[in-house]
């Protein structure tokens, strides 16, 4: 479904990816994981058309999307969220969804935008608190908006910026089996960037793992989680268990 060949993406005299390469195939949930720095969201940034990278290409459907605009990147079938979850605090979880169901599904204004935005709610468990305040919410709750909001344009492809980032352990669980529901419902591949470890080893069957911009491992969670250059560059001896 998505595959990188040779991705590379510069800043100045910055070399954030290195000739990446990589594929997902459609149905999988998979995992990128790697310290701060070593160009995971910038991976998310070019593949959704945030960034142009300076060589290589992205391949959607088998479709080049390489330096497409983000708006044609959503249309074509992939959402994500954001690291740093950013909804429009003073509007309402269903006015918050409904914009993003009329701009990618192109929805009149109405009952249908607003069907479709109550299910993606029930979906995520915030549809008894479709007329609250998005500044209410906890974090929690906003990071299960941000999901709807991601799904809202229908995609195929779903990448989740650190989802489980800053929740405790019980809201961590919940959040993974949200993460199975939506596969189920929907039908969709997935693509994680997380630093919470326990959940990608409860929720990833393939693990990709980037070290200064360069793939250094692939593979499943345990395995990769003790592969000794993963754990020299990233996990640290008491972060594997």
């Amino acid at each position: 479904m998505l595959r990188g060949q040779q991705v590379t993406k510069r800043f100045g005299g910055l070399t954030a990816l290195n000739r990446v390469d990589f594929a997902i195939e459609p149905g999988q949930i998979v995992g990128l994981i790697g310290p701060n720095g070593s160009g995971k969201t910038t991976l998310f940034n070019v593949i959704t058309g945030f960034y142009r990278p300076e060589e290589g290409r992205i391949l959607f459907d088998g479709h080049d999307i390489t330096g497409a605009r983000p708006h044609i990147v959503a249309r074509m079938g992939i959402g994500r969220t954001f690291q740093i979850v950013q909804p429009f605090q003073n509007m309402t979880a269903l006015e918050n969804v409904e914009i993003g169901v009329l701009y990618g599904q192109g929805l009149s204004h109405g009952s249908e935008s607003q069907a479709r935005a109550q299910e993606l709610l029930d979906l995520v468990g915030l549809g008894h608190q479709r007329h609250t305040p998005v500044r209410n919410f906890t974090l929690a709750e906003k990071k299960r908006l941000e999901i709807a909001r991601a799904l809202s344009v229908r995609p195929r492809l779903l990448l989740l910026d650190e989802v489980f980032a800053g929740l405790n352990p019980g809201e961590v669980k919940q959040a993974i089996e949200l993460i199975f529901h939506i596969r189920r419902e929907l039908g969709l591949t997935l693509l994680i960037v997380e630093h919470v470890l326990g959940a990608l080893r409860d929720t990833c069957e393939r693990v990709i793992v980037l070290n200064y911009g360069q793939k250094i491992a692939e593979g499943p969670p345990e395995e990769v989680f003790n592969h000794p250059e993963v754990i020299a560059a990233y996990l640290g001896s008491n972060e594997t268990h």
